[in-house]
């Protein structure tokens, strides 16, 4: 999210790089589904990719106003200060903030890119039986867990790390894309074991809409934790990290490179 752009850009550039990162990274996230249900793996490209269009539209909106609703709020904390960078605490608040918010959107959808996972249903018609009161927003509670903290992890433990990097140690992380991979790496581990739980509970929760083995989000911790223990809570974490990493690398840099190339005027 760049101080440098308006909303309408921000979100523009938001969606162009959620899609990319989504395109490129679906298959770890469908491996990692999969895992946290108990279900079987595939290397099937028409399982590992079902769903794919409901989750570029998840993503893409998503990124879109984290993108929207980040950027603005950088705007509306420098204010009038006359600083042109944020405190890492005001970076880590405008990233959360915005990731919870995104949450609105992106839990609906990700609900119907998991039914279609499960059982392979067409996108309207998935959405069609989860279009009701009762089922839309099964699951809020911990997307909107996992979508702050994954917000923060890209949009703001990198840039941080980043500037750390390059002005303490400057021989050996002398451009950005040096300090990117070490940044890339914290911003990942961070966003995703600390928002793994949430993630597990929200994506059993959503792919039991019928709610026959899981309940409320508290129901369903209390089941995970009978099942298996603590470490249920991170079945599937070794493909979300993974993902995350390439994410956040691909977000990170992505953000740089769409901006100036979709408003170079604004960056002239």
């Amino acid at each position: 999210m760049s101080t440098k752009l308006n909303e309408l850009e921000n979100a523009t550039v938001g969606m162009t790089v959620g899609v990319i990162e989504v395109l490129c990274l679906q298959s770890f996230n469908y491996w990692k589904n999969m895992l946290q249900q108990g279900q079987p793996l595939s290397l099937d490209p028409r399982k590992l990719y079902r769903g794919v269009g409901a989750n570029c539209v998840n993503m893409g909106s998503c990124t879109m106003i984290q993108f929207a609703v980040g950027g603005s709020l950088k705007k509306v904390v420098l204010g009038d200060s006359g600083r042109t960078q944020l405190k890492p605490q005001e970076e880590m608040a405008c990233g959360i903030a915005a990731g919870v918010v995104s949450a609105l959107a992106g839990s609906p959808l990700e609900l119907v890119m998991i039914q279609q996972q499960r059982k392979g249903t067409g996108f309207f018609a998935t959405a069609g039986t989860v279009a009701n009161p009762s089922t839309v927003m099964r699951g809020f509670t911990g997307a909107a867990i996992r979508e702050g903290l994954w917000t923060c992890g890209y949009f703001s433990i990198p840039p941080i790390v980043r500037r750390n990097l390059r002005e303490h140690f400057p021989d050996k992380f002398d451009t950005d894309n040096k300090a990117r991979v070490p940044a890339a790496l914290l911003g990942g581990l961070f966003a995703c074991y600390l928002t793994h739980p949430a993630d597990t509970i929200k994506t059993c929760m959503q792919g039991d809409i019928e709610r026959v083995k899981y309940g409320s989000f508290t129901e369903t911790a209390k089941a995970v934790m009978s099942e298996s223990g603590f470490t249920g809570f991170y079945r599937g974490a070794t493909f979300r990290y993974g993902r995350m990493c390439c994410a956040v690398f691909m977000m990170d840099y992505l953000q740089c490179l769409v901006g100036p190339m979709l408003y170079p005027a604004k960056f002239a």
